[in-house]
């Protein structure tokens, strides 16, 4: 494959983790204080430091887990078992922070209901609902390309 277009997806990579670093060094600590305050409530503020943070690694994981997969593009090593395992840990890693995220909906929920604003709720599923996608489509990578190393092999045996 083009080097280029691995460069442009790498570039991508990191493009991904630098907002999220921000997100955890500037924004976290002031959304946990408002939560904390807004609900009156002085130890959710450590609830929201578990959900958020605790997201924050697995996604570094995934990203780096992506960058090691481009990496075995640039080797003409995208049909081979550590591209399947990368595509697995990518997978696991959606799951986690889907269930983290699932685990701070009741925060939402406790907000909208002192603020009565029922939409809150919805802009707390858009995390959970982008890494499930991003779970299931791994998952469909995942055995998609299991299938066709099996048919390489297949045909590598016929030869």
């Amino acid at each position: 494959m083009n080097r280029g277009t691995t460069f442009f997806l790498r570039l991508a990579v990191i493009l991904m983790g630098i907002p999220v670093l921000a997100l955890c060094i500037f924004l976290v600590p002031r959304i946990a204080v408002i939560v904390a305050d807004f609900l009156e409530v002085a130890y959710l503020k450590y609830l929201v430091f578990i959900v958020f943070y605790g997201a924050a690694i697995p996604f570094y994981f995934a990203l780096y887990q992506a960058f090691k997969l481009l990496s075995y593009i640039d080797q003409n090593k995208a049909f081979s078992e550590l591209s399947v395992k990368a595509l697995m840990k990518i997978k696991y890693c959606a799951i986690t922070i889907c269930s983290l995220h699932v685990l701070g909906l009741p925060l939402f929920y406790l907000m909208a209901d002192k603020d009565d604003a029922p939409g809150l709720i919805f802009i707390g599923m858009v995390v959970p609902f982008a890494s499930m996608v991003i779970a299931v489509f791994a998952a469909v990578l995942q055995r998609l390309l299991e299938e066709a190393i099996k048919i390489k092999t297949e045909n590598d045996l016929t030869v």
